[in-house]
């Protein structure tokens, strides 16, 4: 695997897209070749071109209506999911709580926060602990959240009926690959009403191309952990496969779903998640051109990313980033007019690119917030339309403040993200009534045999 020889701050982004984030073409691309066919359309990358982030560091802000600390002083929070009377509950990775965040409003002004509960059995390792949560979408009737955490076996998915003085949870997947480092742990409802989750390869160097390995992949299931119909790999949770660490999930209107994945020494990607697809870790990172393999939208530096969290605003996505310590600001639905693109000095690593926007002011990779709050990790649309940001300032990877750690509410812009709506600069995504009941099945890509060699030390995130 090659590995960086100097810090670039760049960013690599196909022609027709700039990202990272970037900008991604409305029209549909050609079906996918036989045996993979395209389930859902999606933008389709062609070439390569290069471009330096720092340009647009900070044209972001502007686009950013209002921005408020919500609560201080958690620890390393992690997942975050709303529940029906809006208030939150947030998952504390090390100290293995859950809170109850809101609605309600302390004498300082933040939101109350209340701890739940407490699941036994978490082992905080490193990045390890208790991760993501995803509340039922039937949680006024069941009182159902699903966890996804740490034990000293393994990373599993479990059911957890809060009623009573002491949940107990109720594991409805086992068995995926757990390490110090590379554990996923996202969970989130699709618009078709199934559970999502996001698995690291555990530092593993077959797994994400194993589709019999629980690691490194996108893993799609019923509220029992059952394979739903659909799924591509008869028998199997794994929806999409070949990935090293996805910590961001989300959908847009028309159902595509997006995931932000922490990549080794070289590229961090955003990828469109298509099922039965094989995303290339570790024999491709970043683009390529192997058979089989499904380049990302886009690519960038780690060092001005590390994503994590992912929401879908309209036709703009927000991506937050640990070791960027920024967010990024991506259209997803307009093109670019690439007539009057002049590319300089590609291949460099010192190149610039200069366009015109069809339309608009996200014609161009937007950062935002940069070094304010440090470490950005959740991002997650909240009920009033608005995004709560989490810090992730205490988890021995940067110098966290007396405030720390910090969930942040942010509005865009309406004027900024067309086809927003309100002070949220997004429009509510579909509901599972609104999708198909039952996707069809796809061919799946051709699995590659696994990469015998060890994986790369991991670097610093």
């Amino acid at each position: 695997m090659t590995t960086a020889t100097r810090a670039v701050a760049g960013l690599v982004v196909p022609a027709g897209l700039v990202t990272a984030c970037a900008v991604l073409p409305v029209a549909a691309p050609s079906p996918a070749p036989s045996p993979t066919p395209t389930v859902l359309n999606g933008p389709k990358p062609t070439s390569f071109a290069y471009l330096r982030a720092p340009r647009n560091v900070g044209r972001g802000d502007s686009l950013i209506a209002s921005q408020r600390t919500l609560v201080t002083q958690l620890d390393i929070p992690w997942g975050v999911t709303f529940l029906p009377d809006g208030s939150a509950l947030v998952t504390e990775r090390a100290k293995r709580r859950i809170l109850r965040v809101g609605p309600g409003r302390a004498a300082s002004g933040e939101l109350t926060v209340r701890p739940l509960t407490s699941i036994e059995g978490v082992y905080a390792n490193n990045e390890g602990g208790l991760l993501g949560i995803a509340a039922s979408p039937r949680f006024a009737r069941d009182r159902t959240v699903f966890i996804y955490y740490t034990t000293k076996l393994d990373n599993r998915i479990a059911r957890l009926r809060l009623v009573g003085p002491r949940p107990e949870p109720e594991a409805i997947v086992t068995g995926i690959p757990l390490a110090g480092v590379h554990n996923g742990g996202r969970l989130a409802f699709g618009p078709d009403g199934y559970l999502y989750a996001s698995t690291g390869d555990a530092s593993r160097a077959g797994a994400s191309q194993n589709v019999a390995n629980l690691g490194g992949k996108i893993l799609r299931m019923t509220t029992a952990g059952r394979p739903p119909p659909g799924n591509p790999f008869p028998g199997s949770l794994v929806w999409s496969y070949g990935h090293r660490n996805p910590e961001g999930m989300a959908w847009d209107a028309s159902g595509r779903m997006y995931v932000a994945e922490i990549g080794e020494a070289m590229w961090d990607e955003l990828n469109l998640i298509q099922p039965g697809r094989n995303y290339g870790w570790p024999k491709v990172q970043g683009m390529g051109r192997m058979a089989g393999m499904t380049n990302p939208l886009a690519v960038w530096r780690p060092e001005v990313g590390v994503t994590n969290g992912i929401v879908v605003l309209g036709h703009a996505a927000l991506i937050t980033c640990l070791r960027g310590q920024r967010i990024y600001l991506v259209d997803l639905g307009r093109p670019i007019d690439f007539a009057s693109t002049r590319i300089v000095g590609a291949g460099t690593g010192e190149a610039s690119i200069r366009w015109r926007p069809a339309a608009g002011v996200l014609g161009r990779p937007l950062a935002a917030l940069v070094g304010k709050y440090g470490r950005l990790r959740a991002a997650i649309r909240a009920p009033d339309g608005s995004v709560w940001l989490t810090t992730s300032n205490r988890d021995g990877r940067n110098q966290p403040v007396a405030d720390d750690d910090r969930i942040i509410r942010l509005t865009l812009s309406p004027a900024a993200l067309p086809g927003a709506v309100g002070d949220a600069g997004g429009t509510p995504g579909p509901t599972p009534s609104q999708m198909p009941s039952q996707m069809p099945s796809p061919t799946p890509s051709p699995m590659p045999s696994p990469m015998p060699s060890p994986m790369p030390s991991p670097m610093s995130r």
